[in-house]
């Protein structure tokens, strides 16, 4: 069931007069086939007129909507033969890191990402996509494996952050992302990486300095989320929304910027609404990507990637 957020109220309610409508049609010989068309095309055109001038805060409702497709569902919708690989061979399985081999559209990748889960056990089980240090080496291991096997690696990231538990710090949580943003830089093999939902500080660079950087139209990609952002500054999480503005955490935003290296566009009204389009959406632009790569060598791959992120910030400031 589609779940509808704040700003869309108007949208569900015309939606609901249109279920109300098909369900007394097929209780009777009533044919109001016309009225539904007409309601269709209102809410369409509300759909489009309400998602072309989204604010900042109202696109991290989006980018956090639950029925917003999820690591594994882009794995079934993109990559055969999916074989997970766990553990980080240190301590312990992290789920809020998946990631193995398979075939994307004929070609054998390493793919890994975070996810949030779908439901409340599965989110538990995968402690809500954020990651403990031994999720980020298990993502060390897995680059490490496709560099050996010369396999392109394709990441997909959502995340609110890397899990902040006594536990993780204690295990070194800053240093496994630290090892992991140095592992993404010498890989010397092509590397893509997509934001498709949430974009939340180190948590999500650790997989994120890739050769070719994409973000979903209505994702977010920032140092930290908003209500933190608020109740760091202003001791006031209710300011969340002046936060995502000054925060700059749109992909319009961060493809200015440089951060991102392209936009992929989604359905109107949302990749919630059309999980299976969008899954393709991105795979075509991942596609793009990896025929591209795949003609440059190693070294080169390497010494440009370090270079574009270093270049990162520079002249932002005047």
């Amino acid at each position: 069931m589609l779940t509808f957020l704040e700003f869309e109220k108007p949208i569900a309610e015309l939606e609901s007069k249109i279920d109300e409508l098909r369900h007394l049609t097929d209780q009777g010989d009533l044919n109001i086939a016309d009225e539904v068309a007409k309601l269709q095309a209102k809410v369409d055109r509300l759909l489009r007129q309400t998602y072309a001038k989204l604010l900042p805060v109202q696109k991290v409702q989006v980018a956090r909507h639950p029925n917003r497709p999820h690591f594994l569902d882009y794995i079934d919708g993109l990559v055969d033969d999916f074989l997970p690989l766990a553990g980080d061979r240190s301590f312990a399985e992290d789920r809020a890191i998946v990631g193995g081999i398979g075939r994307f559209r004929g070609h054998s990748v390493v793919v890994l990402g975070n996810e949030k889960g779908s439901d409340t056990e599965q989110r538990i089980q995968h402690n809500f996509g954020m990651a403990r240090p031994e999720g980020y080496r298990k993502a060390q291991r897995l680059m490490l494996l496709a560099e050996r096997n010369r396999l392109p690696v394709v990441t997909l990231v959502d995340t609110a952050g890397a899990y902040p538990g006594v536990g993780a710090e204690q295990r070194g949580q800053a240093e496994a992302i630290a090892r992991c943003i140095e592992t993404c830089l010498r890989v010397r093999v092509p590397m893509i990486s997509t934001i498709i939902g949430e974009g939340g500080s180190g948590g999500a660079i650790a997989l994120a300095t890739a050769d070719h950087v994409l973000m979903l139209e209505h994702a977010i990609y920032s140092v930290i989320s908003p209500e933190g952002c608020a109740s760091i500054l202003w001791r006031d999480g209710a300011l969340a929304g002046e936060a995502a503005i000054a925060l700059r955490l749109t992909a319009q935003d961060l493809k200015e910027f440089g951060i991102i290296d392209r936009i992929v566009p989604e359905p109107v009204g949302g990749a919630h609404r059309s999980p299976a389009r969008t899954i393709g959406l991105v795979g075509d632009a991942i596609e793009e990507a990896l025929d591209r790569l795949r003609r440059e060598d190693g070294a080169t791959l390497c010494l440009r990637r370090r270079e574009k992120f270093l270049s990162i910030g520079h002249g932002l400031a005047a």
